[in-house]
């Protein structure tokens, strides 16, 4: 009977424990989590699967272009021994594709001291790189629904963009760069007497490829062609053209993109087939492009 008795305590006492094992196994987990933020924390793909184990090389995303001024913000990290070492947060105009907005705004044409910030827009964006470095994950650094962060001190500016393009560049891996130094680029042709135009080309290259191309004119009063047009003082469709200029140039400039600057089959007079809906010339720009494009070797 006693031995039967220590057995059936003994019983009672696993019986016990493995109770109080259950209940410690269906509690609520303890979390760390950051506070609340638009964009989705992320450190996925090739880029590796936590901060400090990224694969090395130099990654490169875009965030969505902003509809009503036509920047496009981009980020290019460089990763070395699996940490993000080098953090470069810039934009891209797509209606101008002139320079960058760090050099924009360090040419002083920004002016965002002007309107009353306490500093301009590419010394803020050097903070947010090194938030960046420092914590080595583009989550960390939090935004409300305006975009704006407290998590940065004297960073004012809309850092959603910055986040969005570093988490966009961390998901797709490591990319070659192109063979282009990074900038914006010009050059034009001559007055042509008989339209009283002359041909302008603007590019803007970022990771070493053109990411924005505008191609336009200016006549004698100092008229942009391609807004000329848009407020419809060109007249094409007036002289029985199926389209507008900007509406065509619009065209010869996805295909300068889409074919990484590689002139379509040209006539004598400049003239493409190769361009679905263009009538009008278009030789002269791929030229001007080609010639805008000697500075950034």
């Amino acid at each position: 009977m006693k031995k039967a008795s220590v057995i059936l305590s003994s019983a009672l006492i696993l019986g016990l424990l493995a109770g109080c094992g259950n209940n410690t196994d269906n509690a609520a987990a303890p979390t760390n989590a950051p506070a609340e933020t638009t964009a989705p924390a992320t450190n996925s793909g090739n880029a590796g699967t936590e901060a400090g184990q990224y694969k090395d090389g130099v990654y490169y995303g875009t965030a969505d272009v902003d509809a009503k001024t036509g920047w496009q913000y981009f980020a290019l990290l460089t990763v070395e021994g699996g940490k993000i070492t080098k953090a470069d947060w810039d934009a891209f105009n797509v209606n101008t594709a002139g320079d960058l907005k760090k050099k924009v705004s360090e040419d002083g044409k920004y002016g965002m001291k002007a309107g009353g910030a306490s500093s301009e827009w590419h010394e803020q964006a050097a903070k947010a790189e090194e938030f960046l470095i420092e914590k080595q994950d583009p989550a960390a650094i939090t935004f409300d629904a305006e975009g704006k962060t407290d998590a940065i001190s004297g960073v004012s500016v809309h850092v959603s963009d910055f986040v969005k393009a570093a988490q966009a560049a961390l998901a797709a891996g490591p990319v070659e760069a192109g063979q282009h130094k990074d900038g914006g680029y010009h050059a034009e042709g001559e007055m042509d007497a008989e339209s009283g135009w002359k041909s302008t080309v603007d590019l803007t290259v970022a990771n070493g490829n053109v990411v924005a191309v505008k191609f336009s004119g200016l006549n004698a009063a100092g008229d942009d062609k391609k807004q000329f047009s848009v407020d419809g003082k060109y007249g094409m469709k007036a002289g029985g053209a199926s389209a507008e200029w900007h509406e065509e140039i619009a065209l010869a400039e996805k295909y300068f993109l889409e074919n990484k600057g590689t002139a379509p089959t040209l006539d004598a007079e400049g003239k493409t087939d190769a361009i679905s809906g263009v009538s009008i010339h278009v030789g002269e720009y791929f030229t001007l492009a080609e010639k805008a494009l000697e500075g950034a070797k």
